[in-house]
């Protein structure tokens, strides 16, 4: 199977769709609204086809507590208490009318990622196009089928998820009737390195689900969001930030505008290369086609004279005969007088 397509806000996703660029603002808002709109209005500045917001609070999505596992020990986060980093993370719910409105102004649909039910029964109040389900949350199964209930598309996030782990998501989504799925294979390494990448993954999930699938990236260049695209990804999920120098949560792992706005365009020509799988002259090969080699007269040749190596060769341009007919020629006689130049045909041929 390969995943028949959905729609999203009016635009349809799927196989031969081009790609459904989002760009995640995650916790770049540096604790201003000012700055996430201004984040939002540069999104969709850079071509951004939807912006991605993430609906928790810090009591939504974990305790307070220092506890073991309370405090991250590697990475990007390391020594920070997950209470403290997902209260500079979070974007506060009563942002949200401000942001929706300006998607709307803009043109550009904005949803988010509920990562608890209080969130999806707010987020439901801005009628969003669509919900996302991020990889840290695809195993709670409870929240996944609250999610689907609401009967809006899915983008189901994979991250570190097991192949069984995914199918439970996706077919807890199915059974509660919404098949509107996207699967996105993700690595959830902040960032993660190129080779971490695993893009042939997408075929498997594709097989595995019969949804069809993107990928949500948090390499630190454009190359892995481009290459997806080339194997058959319907949507590509990228974090956004103004600038990577002034900090923040997920700054280190995003693109600044000048750099989304490149993978935008990127992503676009990698769909757009692809075309159809058929040979034959393309419009822009028409006024090459000339100087394709052909068989010419490269030196006088007189009525009755033999055809030979030294008077009729392949050369370019392409109004002569085929060269593939040189070895029938050779060995023949000249029917008429032919000018050296001349591109070779049957009827200047004698029999």
């Amino acid at each position: 199977m390969t995943g028949k397509g959905l729609t999203i806000a009016g635009r349809e996703l799927g196989p031969g769709r081009p790609p459904f660029l989002i760009a995640e603002l995650s916790g770049n808002h540096g604790g201003s609204l000012e700055r996430a709109l201004r984040l939002l209005r540069a999104a969709v500045e850079a071509g951004a086809d939807a912006v991605k917001l993430q609906t928790y609070r810090p009591d939504t999505i974990t305790i307070d507590h220092d506890g073991p596992g309370f405090v991250i020990e590697t990475g990007p986060w390391a020594g920070r208490r997950l209470y403290e980093l997902y209260g500079e993370a979070s974007t506060p719910w009563e942002w949200h009318e401000a942001l929706f409105t300006e998607g709307r102004r803009l043109g550009v649909p904005v949803f988010s990622t509920p990562f608890d039910p209080t969130a999806v029964d707010f987020l439901e109040g801005f009628d969003v196009p669509a919900f996302k389900i991020a990889s840290f949350e695809i195993v709670d199964l409870p929240l996944v089928r609250r999610i689907a209930r609401t009967g809006k598309p899915l983008i189901l996030s994979t991250g570190m998820a097991t192949e069984a782990e995914i199918l439970e998501a996706v077919e807890a989504a199915r059974e509660e009737g919404n098949r509107e799925i996207v699967v996105l294979h993700c690595n959830s390494g902040y960032p993660t390195p190129i080779s971490d990448s695993r893009l042939a993954t997408m075929a498997r999930l594709r097989e595995l689900t019969g949804c069809p699938v993107g990928l949500s990236d948090h390499t630190l260049g454009t190359a892995a969001a481009v290459a997806a695209v080339a194997l058959g990804a319907v949507a590509i999920e990228k974090h956004i930030t103004l600038a990577r120098a002034e900090g923040g949560p997920d700054a280190a792992f995003s693109l600044e505008p000048g750099e989304f706005a490149r993978l935008c365009r990127d992503c676009r020509d990698a769909f757009a290369a692809i075309g159809e799988a058929k040979r034959g002259l393309s419009p822009s090969e028409e006024s090459s086609r000339v100087f394709r080699r052909s068989l010419y007269a490269v030196a006088q040749i007189a009525a009755g004279e033999t055809l030979t190596e030294a008077n009729i060769r392949s050369i370019r341009p392409g109004f002569g005969l085929p060269p593939k007919h040189l070895p029938a020629l050779l060995g023949r006689r000249a029917r008429v007088d032919i000018a050296r130049g001349t591109p070779l045909s049957w009827d200047l041929i004698a029999d």
